[in-house]
């Protein structure tokens, strides 16, 4: 794979990709979190989707030997790996490209069909979760403050989402020592709140988010 698109990407945003190996020797550094089903990963320059990927399938190896004996919740735990995934990305082409890919590690995963509600369901985080828009000014393409959800499991096939502004999430490095994109959010207040949903309601959403 090349990890330049065109001399001019690199020039006008600085974009050259990270190769295989080194995606994997920088995970590795973290090698525990990327096995933990709900630890959460954010990529300030996602790219296309290399380490998101890769992390995806680390977690979804996690759940395959904690929940492969059954199906509700290896489907369930193999969502909330997806849910804890985050990308901001300035460039449009690799925002569609980084949610294909990503979607299709996970659909591969549970053999899914693009009609199928939890196939849809994933489609409505990541569009949610992987973000066009620029890490330093916090913003998106539309010039909006960055709003990330947060996805927590229930239990019994219900999810809860509670939005937060990005800008705030950041705030709060001097009041927790822990690393997590939401530790302590509890400080803060989310800027909407959701019932809980199942995977039928998250599909139901997908296509009418912006």
């Amino acid at each position: 794979m090349s990890l330049i698109k065109s001399r001019k990407r690199v020039a006008d945003h600085g974009e050259v990709f990270t190769p295989a190996w080194m995606v994997e020797a920088m995970l590795d550094l973290v090698k525990d979190e990327t096995e933990r089903i709900d630890s959460r990963f954010l990529e300030p320059a996602c790219g296309s989707g290399n380490f998101l990927v890769r992390v995806l399938q680390r977690k979804l190896a996690a759940v395959e030997l904690k929940y492969s004996k059954s199906d509700f919740e290896r489907q369930h735990y193999a969502l909330l790996a997806l849910m804890c995934l985050y990308g901001i990305e300035l460039l449009a082409d690799n925002i569609a490209e980084c949610r294909e890919n990503v979607l299709e590690i996970f659909a591969d995963y549970l053999n899914l069909q693009a009609s199928d509600d939890l196939y849809r369901a994933a489609a409505l985080v990541l569009s949610q979760n992987i973000v066009h828009g620029d890490a330093l000014t916090m913003r998106t393409r539309s010039v909006e403050p960055i709003t990330f959800a947060e996805w927590g499991y229930l239990g019994k096939g219900r999810f809860q989402r509670r939005d937060f502004r990005f800008d705030t999430l950041t705030g709060m490095s001097s009041h927790t020592e822990q690393g997590s994109l939401f530790a302590k959010h509890e400080i803060f207040t989310p800027t909407r709140t959701y019932p809980p949903m199942t995977i039928s309601e998250l599909a139901a959403q997908e296509g009418n988010q912006p």
